[in-house]
């Protein structure tokens, strides 16, 4: 349907917002989220402030630290870009435990029962107690030659957690043991020097199978017991892909909004995006990242502006103007649109 309303929940500008492009965590009906000194800040629906909490130093809160969120029951778990992690109560805010990590970390925090599980900027996975920030176990992955240009990504199965890395490995784990289950390649040894170029999107589990894509022109299909590739097609983007049904749903990174067959990986469709704007002003707009409505994709770009686009036609149907600025990749929740971006977050009814 159509967005209206338009309301923001403010907080200082955090620095490296577009590097590490953190997101929102929802509580019932609220709003988690950080700003740019490390205070973890709480909204209800209507903007108002339920509680503010810090727990950084001056020298932590000067060398602004991007936090990732993960919700266990009442509690909330936080690691941090300083190599900190911690535990606080949802609820309140209050503090219950905070250690810290040989290295800052850099990935999605994925909980399962009672243990934490997140990677690290040297490509090792750990598994964390939430009861008390023990660490249970480590698996470390080849360790990269530069900083990531992403923050990694981690998926669960039933019994193995399944993440990617810096040079292009997709690694599964035993989660009760932290032992290698496969490991599977994305990135041939003779391109390994370029590394420090690789954009991987977001992973997502699909019947068992694993998709994302990258900035290098190939979009996969993992099984996600095996480690074997279900199919692979030349489509270059580092956007987080989506599935409804059996169709796959992506945008590259030149503008195309392509569906593709989930069991055989053939395109259905592509449509370019771009197509009624000036050519002049294409090379301006970049993609940061989209979400899927009942009938259409929501698609945030790097110039603040926010394209709807008809799933059924391919074709755009109305372009806002959220921001003067990049805003990020939107998120539906509870029948809301929120948008990200450096010192607000955006809401539209």
């Amino acid at each position: 349907g159509k967005l209206k309303n338009l309301s923001r929940y403010k907080f200082s500008k955090i620095k490296k917002f577009d590097e590490y492009s953190p997101e929102i965590l929802f509580e019932k009906k609220n709003i988690i989220f950080f700003d740019n000194k490390g205070s973890i800040v709480k909204f209800d629906d209507n903007s108002k402030l339920l509680w503010k909490k810090n727990y950084y130093t001056k020298s932590e809160k000067n060398n602004n630290p991007i936090l990732f969120f993960s919700k266990h029951t009442k509690y909330l778990v936080i690691a941090d870009t300083l190599a900190k992690f911690y535990l606080i109560n949802i609820d309140n805010g209050e503090l219950i435990w905070s250690k810290y990590n040989s290295s800052p970390f850099n990935s999605q925090i994925k909980v399962i029962n009672d243990n934490f599980y997140v990677v690290d900027s040297q490509n090792i996975l750990y598994c964390f107690s939430i009861k008390n920030g023990e660490k249970l176990w480590s698996f470390s992955t080849d360790k990269p030659l530069v900083k990531s240009q992403k923050k990694f990504s981690i998926v669960t199965g039933d019994q193995n957690i399944i993440f990617n890395n810096s040079i292009g490995d997709i690694t599964s784990i035993d989660i009760t043991d932290g032992k290698l289950l496969w490991q599977t390649p994305t990135q041939s040894s003779k391109i390994y020097d370029e590394a420090m170029f690789l954009k991987t999107s977001d992973m997502i589990l699909s019947k068992d199978n694993i998709l994302f894509s990258n900035n290098t022109n190939n979009f996969y299909s993992i099984d996600s017991k095996t480690g074997t590739i279900n199919w692979k097609q030349k489509i270059k983007s580092s956007l987080r892909p989506a599935v409804i049904d059996n169709l796959v749903f992506t945008v590259t990174d030149e503008g195309y909004f392509v569906i593709i067959d989930n069991n055989n990986g053939n395109i259905i469709r592509s449509t370019y995006i771009l197509k009624n704007i000036k050519k002049k002003k294409r090379k301006k707009i970049k993609f940061t990242g989209f979400a899927t409505g009942k009938s259409n994709i929501y698609l945030s770009t790097s110039n603040g502006r926010l394209f709807i686009v008809n799933i059924y036609t391919g074709m755009t149907d109305e372009i806002l103007k959220i921001d003067n600025e990049k805003i990020q990749r939107p998120t539906i929740y509870d029948k809301n649109l929120y948008i990200m971006k450096n010192n607000s977050i955006i809401k539209l009814n």
